[in-house]
C-alpha cells in the first residue's frame, strides 16, 4: 500500500493512535509526519533554538511510542501534545539553568553526582514556588489557569467547558499570569526565574 493510501486510512486520529499502540511503525511514521511540525513550533517558541526544539521533538515522540496501549485513552490529542511538549521543554530549561548555575559555582571541579543534586533542588524549588503562587489565585483564575496551562486546553475549549466567553477566559489568564510572574520574580533566584518566567508566558 502506498503512503498516500495508508495516510488516507488514518485520517481519524483515534484509528491512528490505535494502530501505533499495536506497534505499527508505518502508522507511527504518518503520525510523526503529521504532528511533529506542531511540536516543533510550540517548542521553538519557548526555547528559541532550532537544535533544542529538534531534541524536544525526539523526546516527545519516543515518549509517545513507548506509551503503547495508553495511547488509546487520549481524548484530546492537540491538548495532550501541548502538555507533553511543555513538560519536555521544562526538562530542557531545567538542564540549561542547571548548567549556568553549576558552571558558575563549580567551574573545573564540577562533578556529575552533584549535577543530580542541583537539578533536584532546582526542580523542587521551582515546583514549590509556582504551586504557592497558584494557590493564591482567585478561584476562577485558578480554574482557568489549570485548564489552559496545566491541561493544555485552548481558550475556546476552556470557554466551552466553563460556559463562559473566550474573552473572559483570556482576561482571567492574563490576570493570573501577571500575578504569577510578579510573585515568582520576588521569590526566586535567577536560575529558577528563567524557568518559571518562560513557562508563564501567554501562549494563546
Amino acid at each position: 500500500m502506498t503512503e498516500s493510501k495508508l495516510d488516507a486510512n488514518f485520517n481519524d486520529e483515534k484509528i491512528l493512535l490505535h494502530q501505533i499502540s499495536t506497534g505499527d511503525s508505518k502508522a507511527f511514521g504518518i503520525f510523526f509526519h503529521r504532528y511533529s511540525p506542531k511540536v516543533y513550533t510550540y517548542a521553538l517558541k519557548i526555547v528559541k533554538s532550532e537544535s533544542l526544539a529538534e531534541e524536544i521533538i525526539q523526546e516527545v515522540f519516543v515518549k509517545i511510542w513507548n506509551l503503547g496501549e495508553q495511547l488509546t485513552s487520549i481524548e484530546n490529542l492537540d491538548a495532550y501534545l501541548r502538555v507533553i511538549t511543555r513538560n519536555h521543554t521544562l526538562k530542557v530549561l531545567r538542564r540549561l539553568a542547571l548548567e549556568i548555575r553549576t558552571n558558575k559555582i563549580l567551574a573545573k571541579d564540577y562533578r556529575e553526582n552533584h549535577n543530580d543534586t542541583e537539578e533536584y533542588i532546582i526542580f523542587k524549588d521551582s515546583e514549590k514556588i509556582l504551586n504557592q503562587a497558584i494557590e493564591k489565585l482567585p478561584p476562577q483564575q485558578k480554574l482557568v489557569y489549570h485548564l489552559c496551562h496545566q491541561e493544555g486546553l485552548k481558550y475556546e475549549e476552556a470557554a466551552e467547558k466553563l460556559n463562559i466567553s473566550r474573552l473572559t477566559v483570556k482576561t482571567h489568564m492574563q490576570h493570573a499570569l501577571r500575578f504569577l510572574r510578579n510573585y515568582v520574580s520576588t521569590h526566586t533566584d535567577i536560575a529558577i526565574l528563567v524557568i518559571l518566567m518562560t513557562l508563564l508566558a501567554e501562549k494563546h
